[in-house]
């Protein structure tokens, strides 16, 4: 075969070869970040990740962490009086007085937009009456969402301690948690905060230090930067359009900003929600016992591409209903079965069921309570 036939197929090969790599994998491989996750903020389904469960340093992400727990603790009217400890904490800082008296919505605020340092100090030890205390807490909070491979030292994410680490993927479940709360999602998108100074002379002015949020990227919602010497760049961030939300971490990212650009970009070309809302459900019931009673506490959701669309389905479980019940609505049950979203053979996302006239006027309360409690929010 001649020479120049060879260098042909060769080339056809090889272009086959690479149009044949994932449009994920050719993204991640764009991504600087030694570690990386993209991830749907309502279902947690991971878009993209890179060497996600890797334990590293994480510098000022940390403050998620430290700013949640402020927000749950009830305390956000309290005045805090700010000790020496705060004060000479090293590093980035909103330039607290010793003995200054501060609220601790101020304080979650210059943590937040300015990764203040001695805010988290004194957080902490309003928080949690110590420091150490403090710390106690956030490994409990860990726990509790599902971060395995973290563990807290310190309220700062300062590299004063060798057991301070978590994974891209950890964060990224502590800022799905996070973003639940009204007050935290209103802090991380804030780009300026004024606060009363302390002498009354001016007042404070706190600009957010997330660029992504600020001018770079339009989509962008929220989120906190990071950086020590050890750690890196370290930055988690959060985007919405056309009802998609999702959420992006980087660790140790010599270019974060335009990893989670390339990161977010993907997400949004390739993925959209897939909702079935309470009619379609319903359209699925045939006893005519339930077909005029039933309500849903949201629509079911999942991030989907066009190709997965064809794959899903809803499936109807309901309980068979007692002869007793027609004579008697009090004896039906509230939650009288589920719906449920399957993606191929794998349940997505499943919401209860429940019967409109149990549910009316005696358990409305239960209602209320239920739907309060929803794990994930329609919309």
């Amino acid at each position: 075969m001649k020479l120049w036939k060879l260098i042909v197929l060769f080339i056809v090969a090889v272009a086959m070869l690479f149009s044949c790599i994932p449009d994920q994998a050719k993204a991640m491989n764009e991504v600087s970040a030694q570690s990386a996750v993209l991830m749907e903020q309502h279902s947690g389904r991971i878009l993209l990740e890179k060497d996600a469960h890797t334990k590293r340093r994480i510098a000022s992400i940390t403050k998620i962490m430290t700013a949640i727990l402020a927000l749950e603790s009830g305390k956000m009217d309290d005045t805090v009086t700010v000790s020496a400890r705060a004060v000479r904490t090293e590093g980035s800082s909103i330039y607290l007085k010793e003995g200054e008296k501060i609220k601790l919505r101020d304080l979650v605020y210059g943590l937040m937009l300015r990764s203040g340092n001695d805010a988290a100090v004194a957080i902490a030890e309003h928080v949690g009456g110590s420091v150490e205390g403090f710390v106690v807490l956030m490994n409990q909070k860990a726990a509790e969402i599902g971060m395995r491979n973290t563990e807290f030292a310190n309220p700062h994410g300062l590299d004063d301690a060798e057991n301070h680490y978590s994974t891209a993927y950890d964060m990224a479940l502590l800022m799905q948690y996070a973003m639940k709360n009204k007050e935290f999602r209103k802090i991380s998108r804030t780009k300026v905060y004024r606060a009363p100074d302390p002498e009354g002379k001016s007042e404070r002015v706190w600009r957010n230090k997330n660029k992504l949020l600020t001018k770079l990227y339009e989509y962008c919602t929220g989120g906190k930067t990071g950086y020590t010497k050890r750690a890196n760049r370290t930055l988690v961030t959060t985007a919405s359009k056309d009802g998609l939300d999702l959420i992006a971490v980087t660790l140790d990212a010599p270019d974060d900003w335009n990893d989670h650009i390339a990161m977010y970009e993907y997400g949004f070309k390739h993925y959209v929600i897939a909702k079935v809302d309470q009619k379609r459900m319903i359209k699925k019931i045939r006893d005519s016992f339930y077909r005029e009673n039933i309500q849903a506490s949201r629509a079911l959701r999942y991030p989907v591409t066009e190709e997965e669309m064809k794959d899903l389905r809803v499936k109807i479980h309901l309980l068979r209903p007692h002869k007793e019940w027609k004579k008697d609505e009090s004896r039906i049950p509230a939650i009288v079965g589920k719906a449920v979203l399957y993606l191929g053979e794998e349940a997505v996302d499943e919401v209860p069921l429940l019967h409109k006239k149990s549910t009316s006027k005696r358990d409305r309360s239960f209602w209320n309570a239920f739907h309060f409690l929803g794990v994930k929010n329609d919309g």
